[in-house]
């Protein structure tokens, strides 16, 4: 006799890399276990497509609160409202057993229209520091799932709603982190990015700080560092004239592979960033966004700086001098990224993923499949 098919998992994200890479890495675990899975987000999603098929992914209204005006609050107000309404009738078109949000705005309609109406809910927050649509979700939903402990120290309400999973990793970088760290000889592999979509700071600092390295050590540097299209010809021309072996791309689709090829990493402190280097195990000099509402990058880069894997330097340290007095400083002591490498990895969780999809079925009332 045919079993019924069994109700699908909603997962909810914001558009940007930092939320859609762990909703995809619990997807595939879900996928695996028997589930079908859908995903709610916003329009900015189809830039890093490919994980979900297309009748899958169902995009609704939502809007980032940026201003305090009231014409502000009530034109955010009224696109959450309009993707409250979208989402109730997602909802109550593919019956999920459960719905859960990664963080960011497009999570508030689906997330808030399953609580209210009755369907198991939960949240995921990648950082260090929980963001704003998951704090307004939090007292809504049955379960929280958290990167970091103790997030929610001093709510005792909160946090007995929270269980540590630590962040979904995709299967590239599981399989990075299976590469064993190597101490660097002839030649000190750097990596340089920004996020998802690059950072006009590195493109400003980095060639610059290298250019500032005695010809020995510059001889000894293979680069490869992700720019914006607009920065990628003065960047190449810079390595060019500091005659450092170079690659530059505005994005690199084996970028995991490349971390774990590497023997330092110069990046923003994004959550998945973190959590990717952490897995996979490698040195890094972080350098957090500045001007985040909740400083979240700052807190994510002092995880793995507390933990000895990383340097955290404020952007306003982040100079030419500066960063090439670091490079210099680390390339001199071979066993020092050696040993930062292994507290890096110290930290990771490559497990998240199914811990995460173990905390999904629960709430969803699901026994594992046979």
């Amino acid at each position: 006799m045919q079993q019924p098919a069994r109700a699908p998992v909603l997962v909810a994200a914001g558009g940007t890399g930092g939320h859609l890479f762990p909703a995809e890495a619990l997807a595939a675990v879900l996928v695996e276990r028997g589930l079908g899975v859908h995903l709610v987000t916003d329009h900015r999603a189809a830039r890093f497509g490919g994980a979900f098929a297309d009748d899958a992914i169902h995009v609704v209204a939502s809007a980032t609160l940026r201003a305090r005006n009231p014409v502000a609050l009530t034109q955010t107000a009224a696109m959450l409202g309009l993707g409250f309404i979208q989402a109730r009738g997602l909802i109550g078109r593919l019956k999920p057993a459960a719905v859960i949000g990664f963080g960011g705005y497009p999570t508030v309609p689906p997330v808030l229209a399953a609580a209210w109406g009755g369907v198991p809910s939960l949240i995921h927050d990648a950082n260090a520091v929980i963001g704003r649509a998951n704090r307004f979700l939090a007292p809504r939903v049955a379960a929280i799932a958290t990167t970091f402990p103790d997030v929610f120290s001093g709510k005792p309400g909160l946090a007995a709603k929270a269980t540590l999973t630590g962040n979904p990793v995709r299967a590239a970088v599981i399989a990075a982190a299976a590469a064993t760290y190597q101490m660097p000889g002839d030649h000190l592999r750097l990596i340089i990015f920004g996020g998802s979509q690059g950072a006009r700071i590195m493109a400003d600092i980095v060639p610059a700080a290298i250019g500032r390295l005695d010809a020995e050590l510059r001889a000894r540097l293979q680069v490869v560092q992700q720019a914006r299209e607009e920065d990628s010809d003065r960047v190449r021309q810079a390595y060019m004239e500091h005659a450092v072996a170079a690659e530059i791309a505005p994005f690199f689709s084996d970028l995991p592979a490349r971390v774990a090829a590497s023997h330092l990493v110069i990046s923003r402190a994004g959550a998945s960033t973190v959590a990717e280097l952490a897995a996979i195990g490698r040195p890094a000099i972080l350098v957090p966004l500045p001007h985040a509402i909740d400083q979240d990058q700052y807190a994510n880069a002092g995880v793995l700086e507390r933990a000895g894997g990383a340097l955290r330097l404020p952007q306003d340290a982040f100079t030419p001098e500066r960063l090439a007095s670091e490079i210099t400083a680390l390339a001199a002591a071979p066993q020092r990224l050696i040993a930062m490498a292994a507290a890096a990895k110290s930290v990771g969780r490559l497990d998240a993923a199914d811990r995460l999809a173990d905390l999904v079925l629960q709430v969803a009332g699901i026994a594992p499949k046979q």
